[in-house]
């Protein structure tokens, strides 16, 4: 079986080695017709205070987003970025996903040992359960 995406997906990336693991991971999937939306959430922190500014979140988006880019831009047909704001990084993701009328979201997960995906929510496993479009996790790349 051979899995292609020639319509629009949507790429969640949490910092840059994840946006470019993931871009590399995708790039053999996708078609001339794939647009792909890279995102990053900016968490906030509803009514406590953040650890850093709103211009530190978006300059560490920007590297996210340019390190992606190369993988992708010379395999899908379009490739575009947005910063996202949020409480809940899952929910966001999914509110995005419906705006931008996407086929499927699309990631690649992280190493993290139960007790991180414990304390931090398992992204993942949250993004797969409480799915309000086709989401599809890459396999991992055996090399890292």
């Amino acid at each position: 079986m051979s899995l292609t995406f020639d319509g629009t997906i949507l790429v969640p990336a949490a910092d840059p080695d994840d946006g470019e693991r993931t871009a590399a991971a995708l790039a053999p999937y996708l078609e001339p017709s794939s647009r792909v939306i890279v995102v990053n959430v900016i968490e906030k922190a509803g009514g406590a205070p953040d650890k850093a500014s709103v211009e530190q979140r978006e300059e560490y988006a920007r590297e996210i987003f340019d390190r992606a880019r190369g993988p992708l831009e010379e395999r899908a047909g379009a490739v575009e970025t947005a910063i996202l704001f949020g409480t809940d990084v899952v929910e966001t993701i999914f509110e995005a996903a419906v705006e931008r009328n996407v086929d499927a979201v699309v990631f690649e997960p992280r190493d993290g040992n139960r007790f991180v995906e414990l304390l931090t929510g398992d992204v993942a496993r949250r993004l797969v359960k409480n799915a309000s479009v086709p989401v599809i996790a890459l396999p991992r790349n055996e090399e890292e």
